[in-house]
């Protein structure tokens, strides 16, 4: 796992900078990004490799200490772009591109002083969720995981594919945790993704399914 650090942007820095000194603004402390190679057996064609990663933002709780009836959707249309920009950037960095990505989803875990809906509100919306489609190359909704938790909790983000969600040989879940996030006024945002399936996937489809329904149970049930 290694960790990327936002560094200070001087006037006349490209996009790509200027996005960065937005990170900062908007209050994200680090940057993390966990990369992993998943080797397949076998021989000839078998023999690949699917690459995964994600990248988690460590942010700033903005409605900490907000009462329950707070409205979350100006802070939303500022934060979250900007947060969907950042983490695209790093696993387009580390996957070889949008094109080389099959799979993704995304996922959020808000500190113990902050609410459920705080973590979901910038993730949940089409200001993170249409970007990160955009950016990544996909037309699928994002599959999600959402939280409130300590830090270090194991955070499991699930994955399908970027173009077809009903395509189960790209369920996948991966698992990451950080060590000091999120602080109890902090919240974590990360998306994910992948070049490929599960390994040796072999459970069929929904276009190759018959029809199930509960009288398979008979004769099976005492």
């Amino acid at each position: 796992m290694s960790e990327t650090t936002i560094i200070p942007v001087a006037e006349g820095t490209n996009l790509a900078s200027a996005i960065e000194e937005l990170a900062r603004e908007v209050g994200v402390r680090k940057v993390t990004v966990l990369t992993e190679e998943i080797l397949r057996d076998g021989s000839g064609a078998l023999a690949t490799s699917v690459t995964r990663a994600a990248a988690a933002a460590v942010i700033r709780n903005p409605w900490s200490g907000s009462a329950v009836s707070t409205d979350l959707a100006p802070e939303t249309e500022r934060i979250a772009p900007v947060l969907a920009k950042v983490l695209t950037d790093r696993l387009t960095a580390a996957l070889g591109g949008a094109g080389e990505i099959e799979a993704f989803g995304k996922s959020a875990v808000v500190g113990l002083k902050g609410e459920v809906e705080h973590a979901a509100a910038l993730i949940h919306t089409p200001y993170f969720g249409n970007l990160v489609r955009e950016f990544l190359e996909g037309t699928s909704i994002l599959s999600f995981s959402d939280e409130r938790a300590e830090p270090g909790t194991t955070i499991a983000v699930p994955m399908w594919h970027k173009e077809a969600a009903s395509t189960r040989s790209h369920y996948q879940t991966l698992t990451l945790n950080l060590s000091d996030a999120p602080h109890p006024d902090e919240i974590v945002v990360i998306a994910a993704a992948s070049t490929g399936s599960r390994p040796h996937p072999r459970i069929g489809d929904r276009t190759t399914d018959r029809p199930v329904t509960a009288e398979i149970l008979e004769g099976i049930l005492p």
